[in-house]
């Protein structure tokens, strides 16, 4: 196992104890008209982006992507709720560049510092595109505790899919030439658009329970990541117990 892979455990682990810990402090944080909304939108966003994109794409882009976009999209979509118009175009713009970077320092590891910019410099472009034109995450907002997906919302999956594919077509033949890239392209693509499609159908179930969830499940939720932390925190020592060697 990779020393940088077990590193990437152990600061999820922290992390998690951190969540977990907020989630207790429920009161003290003000209750339901406390921070803890933003919160618990942006970490189960986080977790939603983050165990897609892992899934895809490796735990390294599946943890710096998840969080980007989780707290970006979370952060919009807390102003929708509270039925205020959007951000202004800089601001969505500062959205689309956080995870641009993400993706690009993803990459990174991969296809070198060239191929990593580019890609973030033009999927950062292209959101912003897409939000002067209407497209973003509150679109067709609505909290509900059944799933759904708008007509809008489902083409604009699509359009995101074609354009990350596009993307990395584009990287591969004027920036960094990389082998197979059209497998790496529809692999990108096809992880981006499912992930996208995933989290916009379950958008609105995440919206309602958002504002909805009783004191009790807030807290019961936080002892469950304060568990999930110490057990990821726990795996570099476990590796070492067992003698496992790292690469």
């Amino acid at each position: 196992m990779d020393h940088h892979t077990v590193a990437a455990i152990s600061i999820a682990g922290t992390s998690l104890d951190v969540l977990g810990s907020l989630y207790l402090a429920y009161d003290l944080l003000g209750g339901q008209h406390g921070p803890l909304r933003l919160l618990t939108r942006a970490v189960t966003y986080s977790l939603v982006f983050g165990i897609g994109y892992g899934l895809g794409l490796g735990l390294f882009f599946g943890l710096a992507c998840g969080i980007a976009t989780g707290v970006t999209v979370a952060i919009e979509l807390n102003r929708a709720a509270r039925g205020l118009d959007h951000y202004p175009l800089p601001w969505e713009a500062l959205f689309s560049a956080i995870r641009g970077f993400a993706f690009g320092a993803s990459l990174y590891r991969w296809l070198g510092l060239g191929f990593a910019t580019a890609f973030a410099l033009l999927i950062t472009i292209g959101q912003v595109m897409a939000y002067s034109r209407g497209m973003r995450p509150a679109t067709d907002y609505t909290a509900s505790r059944r799933p759904r997906i708008t007509r809008r919302q489902f083409w604009g999956t699509v359009v995101r899919t074609l354009g990350y594919i596009a993307t990395a077509l584009i990287c591969s033949a004027f920036v960094h030439h990389i082998e197979h890239a059209w497998i790496f392209a529809l692999r990108v693509g096809l992880v981006t658009g499912l992930v996208t499609g995933v989290g916009v159908t379950i958008n609105p179930f995440i919206e309602y329970y958002a504002d909805n969830l009783p004191e009790r499940r807030l807290g019961v939720f936080g002892i469950v990541l304060i568990l999930c932390g110490f057990t990821l925190q726990s795996l570099q020592y476990w590796l070492a117990f067992f003698d496992v060697k790292l690469t």
